[in-house]
């Protein structure tokens, strides 16, 4: 039995991938930090799509969750056809007067768990016929972005290495994407502490369940980047022809505190 892996798996993104595959009869391994919100999809997906879903509540901020993550799977013997790196969050405010710890955390979720679960689980995906990797990153991830500094940097990071993964395993059974999208009607704004802001992105969101669908078509044939969106493809390649200074003052006079 072949399995789809995601984390961050309860709400927002997360949650609407793991709908978009359950609809094509894809079995699923859930994992977040809230027992409930799990418990109470799992529950909902087996019932309404027939499909057969385990779930793992667990921190992925903390150094030593992915190697429980790579326990829990070969443990239970998962045969693992596609991974979904989607638990991250981003935090707002001038780098110097956030917290130090809150931003190490986020790095550390954003960046180094998602690196150690392609490591560890890439042995499992490798020995399908046809496995797929999607790591989410953010349109965030094309230009530096003032008072979200880290986060957007984490996300060049995520975006920079999916694409050279990519490069490594193109002979091989793992297809590699990475899934940029904009503003997505979730709770990222609010746990950023961009409240003010959300209410202007709302002009902008995209429904989480539009992205979903977007992300599982552009995985499953095999794309490099996927940008759900056609002002979001715009603002991208906008962002590689325009001088960054210029694109930086924008973005600062978007975000500013």
């Amino acid at each position: 039995m072949k399995y789809a892996l995601i984390t961050g798996a309860s709400k927002g993104i997360g949650k609407s991938m793991a709908i978009a595959l359950a609809k094509r009869k894809i079995n699923l391994l859930l994992i977040s930090r809230s027992v409930d919100e799990l418990n109470a999809l799992q529950t909902a997906l087996e019932n309404q799509y027939g499909v057969e879903v385990h779930s793992l509540a667990i921190d992925l901020s903390q150094i030593e969750a992915p190697k429980a993550v790579l326990n829990w799977v070969t443990d239970n013997n998962y045969a693992i056809q596609i991974l979904i790196n989607n638990a991250g969050y981003g935090l707002w405010g001038k780098f110097g007067e956030l917290d130090l710890a809150a931003q190490l955390e986020m790095c550390q979720l954003n960046m180094t768990t998602v690196t150690a679960l392609c490591h560890l689980l890439l042995p499992v995906l490798s020995t399908e016929k046809k496995a797929y990797i999607l790591n989410v990153c953010s349109t965030a991830a094309y230009q530096a972005v003032p008072t979200l500094a880290i986060y957007s940097a984490t996300k060049a990071f995520i975006l920079s290495f999916t694409r050279a993964l990519r490069f490594e395993l193109k002979d091989g059974p793992v297809s590699v994407s990475c899934l940029s999208p904009g503003p997505v009607d979730t709770g990222f704004a609010h746990r950023a502490g961009l409240d003010a802001f959300s209410k202007m992105a709302e002009k902008f969101n995209m429904q989480p369940d539009k992205v979903a669908e977007i992300a599982i078509k552009g995985l499953l044939a095999g794309k490099a980047e996927i940008i759900p969106g056609f002002t979001n493809i715009i603002s991208v390649y906008a962002n590689r022809i325009l001088p960054k200074g210029f694109i930086e003052k924008m973005a600062a006079g978007i975000y500013k505190t």
